[in-house]
């Protein structure tokens, strides 16, 4: 533990601005002392305490509760004091002002709070692992009901439980092929009398399904970007209007009307989508609508998914459907092969024919973003694409860390199965890929973390919490 964990802490608990209730949190060992010299008279443990908070002159700042949770029965498992005044900013600053200077005088290292230093400390003094202490600020920020659902799960630790399932069941495997090494000499054969390739491909199993709802409880957590991209007057303003619900890009019949892109969060099931809007691709004399296509390709290049828009009414005119084919192949050249690109096609309610055949490899949809028809099924296309299999009540919340991590104990078993597959198993090598899959896992939980990811993991939550 570095020296400034030792240090008394205080913060505004509470969103800036003003509020019905703001809280005053301090941190910290023997605060007994402390409360006493700050409000006069010491306070019941877990028992809200109505009184003035008075300054240093004994004048009242204000009138509320003040709680007093001893370690280590407290958020932090040091001692806790909160006082909750009126939510007024200018009472905080006084309330947290008052707690430094009543400091001074018994609790000189009192100091400011760090963001996130408090939930920081409940995981130092293992109140929580670091997969829910992650749940709490992945709860505050959750975006849906959904994601707050999932972050709530992981939060109670429904996570973590599936992570130290695995664990065991590895270190278990491992003690087996520990022994193995440890006695050559023996003629009884560990690994196959309790049968570590049926262990083994148990964890793999297990390992699976942990897997698949981690990557939708990241799914909930990021959501993805989505793209719409096609020539001008496609329909690109107007699909994004409907997606959203609301009038947010100018629609005109005049090429070029969208310059810069426009960016809209919808939810589809709980899952946040980032739809994009961009300029029309064309070639342009005009320098401002030239930078807005450059820029439309740049989104185009960072995006997890593309809407390709083709408008239907176009479909008879060569030059259109050339810069559509030139679109196309561009597109082959910029994106990824993992990125899905969706054909949609657009104004079928003023189209004279159908779309043509789908593009081998890609999903195609027909709508008309006028009237809403077919938006549907661009929905459920995007859901699909997106990785999206069902809002089970079983899905957790997760970060990109822990998918990363999940995936190099995936590839650690993957090794550790083929030495066990393989003529005469190398066990040191058998023994030391169990390790490191152990250690990922270790890492989710916080059981096995470098200071430096512990700084930024805790840096982006908010001060008080």
């Amino acid at each position: 533990m570095l020296a400034r964990h030792q240090d008394p802490i205080a913060a505004i608990a509470t969103a800036p601005g003003r509020g019905a209730v703001g809280i005053v949190r301090v941190s910290g060992r023997g605060l007994a002392p402390f409360v006493q010299g700050l409000l006069g008279r010491s306070l019941q443990p877990r028992q809200a305490h109505y009184l003035p908070f008075p300054d240093a002159a004994g004048r009242s700042i204000d009138q509320g509760l003040a709680l007093f949770f001893p370690a280590p029965h407290s958020y932090t498992g040091e001692d806790v004091l909160e006082l909750q005044a009126h939510g007024g900013p200018v009472v905080l600053q006084l309330l947290l002002a008052r707690c430094l200077e009543a400091a001074q005088a018994v609790l000189p290292r009192l100091r400011l709070a760090e963001p996130g230093e408090f939930t920081e400390r409940a995981f130092l003094n293992d109140k929580l692992d670091l997969a829910q202490a992650e749940a709490i600020a992945d709860l505050i920020d959750a975006s849906t009901e959904a994601a707050a659902r999932s972050a709530g799960r992981s939060l109670s630790g429904a996570f973590s439980q599936e992570i130290h399932g695995l664990r065991d069941a590895l270190v278990h495997l491992r003690m087996l092929v520990e022994a193995t090494l440890d006695f050559p000499e023996e003629e009884i054969d560990f690994l196959r009398k309790a049968d570590a390739r049926g262990q083994l491909s148990n964890l793999q199993q297990t390992l699976a399904a942990v897997m698949q709802r981690a990557s939708q409880g990241a799914l909930l957590r990021e959501g993805i970007k989505v793209v719409i991209a096609g020539q001008p007057n496609a329909g690109k303003s107007s699909l994004l209007n409907a997606l959203a619900g609301a009038e947010l890009a100018i629609v005109t019949p005049i090429a070029g009307t969208t310059r810069d892109k426009v960016q809209q969060t919808i939810q589809i099931e709980g899952v946040p989508l980032h739809i994009i809007d961009t300029a029309g691709l064309r070639e342009s004399a005009d320098e401002v609508e030239r930078i807005g296509i450059a820029r439309a390709w740049d989104e185009i290049t960072q995006a997890d998914a593309v809407l390709f828009l083709h408008d239907l009414t176009r479909l008879d005119a060569p030059e259109y459907i050339a810069a559509d084919a030139l679109i196309a192949s561009t597109l082959v050249q910029k994106l990824s092969e993992s990125v899905p690109v969706i054909d949609v096609w657009n104004k079928t309610d003023a189209a004279a024919r159908p779309a043509p055949a789908a593009t081998a490899g890609r999903a195609a949809v027909q709508l008309s973003a006028r009237t809403g028809q077919g938006l549907d099924a661009l929905r459920r296309e995007l859901l699909r694409v997106a990785g999206w299999q069902s809002a089970a009540e079983g899905v957790y919340i997760a970060r990109a860390r822990h998918i990363e991590a999940l995936r190099a104990v995936d590839a650690h078993l993957m090794e550790a199965a083929a030495q066990l597959e393989s003529t005469g198993p190398a066990l040191d090598l058998l023994a030391e890929e169990l390790r490191l899959a152990q250690n990922a896992l270790n890492a989710i939980t916080g059981e096995f973390t470098s200071d430096d990811l512990l700084g930024v993991i805790f840096s982006s939550f908010c001060i008080g919490k």
